[in-house]
């Protein structure tokens, strides 16, 4: 069955390019102009191919009425956790990062090439794969133990981290994650103990550069910290290292 693609566009020219090569790619492609449409076809299917669910969304940043962030925004606040890659205008700093707290898992400035832009949906269709066959094979600290059910699962201090499920279990709840968290949520688990600086996630797990504002990272970490923390306010496991970024701590040292 081929994976379906909603393209949320309102430069209609845009839209049926988009839409005739992902077509040609063998991909089972919507569009629509709207971010009020998008919403409505992720979060109230009725009937039909709609109801079965997309794989992934490629979503403008600059819509009419409701736009890009708006949108992600409503959709990961009703639990919706699609891959999308969003297309920023000019790839401006501040669209990324702002598409990045929306919940977005990829981005792409405008104009690109559309081989860049096929890549990307390749890899993030993908991307659930990679995350279970990069934890196989990258060195995880002694202090997160590898989950005896296997997979790509670890635990420490009675919580569970399920990457390839993208969720965390902890307190007896389950909480979903988008692929952007739990990228950094693997960066930061795999060097536990160590300082990791705000810019170093940036460029190794985002690909942006070293000027670019932070504040995007430590919004993602006070996400993390409500799903992980007893007391987000008083960190246990995700520490602020004043000046320079974070570090991970599975267990509190006495």
């Amino acid at each position: 069955m081929a994976e379906r693609i909603l393209i949320v566009e309102d430069e209609q020219h845009l839209a049926d390019g988009l839409r005739f090569n992902l077509e040609a790619e063998g991909y089972d492609v919507r569009a629509v102009d709207t971010g009020e449409a998008a919403l409505d076809l992720l979060l109230h299917p009725t009937s039909g191919a709609a109801a079965d669910g997309f794989d992934l969304v490629v979503l403008d940043v600059m819509l009419p009425a409701k736009d890009g962030f708006t949108v992600l925004s409503e959709l990961r606040r009703a639990g919706q956790f699609v891959p999308t890659l969003m297309l920023t205008a000019r790839g401006r700093a501040e669209d990324v990062l702002d598409g990045f707290a929306a919940g977005a898992d990829d981005y792409l400035p405008k104009p690109f090439d559309l081989s860049i832009l096929i890549a990307r949906i390749k890899g993030l269709l993908r991307r659930k794969q990679w995350l279970r066959t990069e934890t196989a094979a990258a060195p995880v600290a002694a202090a997160v133990e590898r989950a005896a059910e296997g997979g790509d699962t670890f635990r420490f201090d009675g919580k569970s981290i399920h990457l390839d499920l993208l969720q965390i279990h902890v307190r007896g709840q389950i909480f979903p994650l988008t692929l952007m968290e739990a990228n950094i949520l693997r960066y930061l688990v795999e060097r536990e103990g160590k300082v990791v600086s705000r810019k170093a996630m940036l460029q190794e797990v985002w690909g942006l550069r070293e000027d670019t504002d932070t504040r995007a990272i430590d919004n993602f970490v006070v996400r993390l910290r409500r799903y992980i923390e007893e007391d987000p306010a008083h960190p246990r496991h995700l520490l602020t290292v004043r000046g320079v970024g974070y570090r991970f701590v599975a267990r509190e040292t006495l």
